[in-house]
């Protein structure tokens, strides 16, 4: 029988994607699960790709960009002597090497690739040029150039070798790193060819593995009211952000969006945001500005 009255449901579901699964069907599937009203996902992974993949739902939504602003982990096993059109083990061969790196050569190129370096998104990516995405392109035999962009790669650690030509890596990046284009351009320092094999998100800003569930195991709850048990509270994505406690009047300016003076929440810096709770209860995010705190993000809870 088709559902016809959804929840009124807010918070983060931090799912442990699957294999094979694209971002936008786990946010469909989730949305079904726990017969919500809206949701959508922090940070995309590609079908290939498994590991956090944060779900926010109701007000949480509005949040979304912090979250997908947030620093993120990776481990990801690089296959050296095979270079495919996707960079990863889905796509087509396109060439092969004889050269296969030993873990000391490894372990020598591996300092060049953290700091701020400039990458080349893969043209099998949802960038858009000309308003069409570039994994569109792709598919229709067009030539893609996407111009190259800064990022930050944090750290960048050798894990083990798999076997004589796969080896496993961790890496915590900055928004906006491809990973299968790191694993290339690494095979590429080494003076050979590379595609990953395997691709799982650890940490997605505050988010890790230890917060997630498996898709599998939401469904197995009979449930609704048990699956919703499941949601992390919207101020859980705030950890890292300060709180400031408002008054019952300041609450409702910013209910209404309008700004606070300064002068009862001072000690922060220019530009700074902060989470302002009434109680127990988040009315908003404000901006320190030069004479007032400016909600950015007000809250109906």
């Amino acid at each position: 029988m088709k559902r016809t009255k959804h929840n009124d449901v807010n918070g983060w579901l931090i799912v442990d994607k699957p294999k094979g699964m694209g971002s936008t069907d786990v946010v469909n599937k989730t949305r079904y699960l726990l017969n919500a009203n809206k949701n959508g996902h922090a940070g995309t992974l590609d079908p290939f790709a498994t590991g956090v993949l944060p779900i926010a739902f109701g007000e949480a939504t509005k949040l979304i960009p912090f979250v997908t602003d947030g620093k993120k982990e990776y481990e990801f096993v690089l296959k050296f002597g095979i270079q495919t059109n996707t960079d990863d083990i889905e796509g087509e061969v396109i060439s092969t090497s004889n050269i296969i790196p030993d873990k000391e050569q490894i372990l020598q190129v591996l300092p060049q690739f953290v700091g701020t370096i400039t990458q080349v998104p893969p043209m099998y990516s949802a960038i858009k040029i000309n308003g069409k995405r570039a994994y569109k392109l792709a598919r229709e035999g067009k030539e893609v150039n996407i111009p190259p962009r800064e990022i930050e790669i944090y750290y960048l650690e050798f894990l083990e070798q798999i076997n004589e030509s796969e080896y496993k890596f961790k890496v915590g990046c900055s928004k906006g790193t491809y990973i299968r284009t790191l694993g290339k351009d690494i095979a590429l320092k080494l003076g050979t060819l590379g595609h990953l094999t395997d691709l799982r998100r650890t940490k997605c800003a505050i988010f890790s593995i230890d917060d997630t569930i498996l898709l599998e195991n939401l469904k197995n709850i009979v449930y609704e009211e048990q699956r919703l048990l499941s949601l992390l509270p919207i101020e859980t994505s705030l950890r890292d952000i300060a709180v400031i406690a408002v008054s019952e009047e300041d609450a409702v300016k910013l209910k209404f969006g309008q700004a606070l003076s300064p002068k009862n929440y001072q000690g922060y810096g220019l530009g700074a945001v902060l989470a302002a709770m009434s109680g127990n209860s988040l009315i908003a995010l404000v901006r320190v500005e030069e004479n007032k705190l400016s909600p950015i993000r007000v809250f109906n809870l």
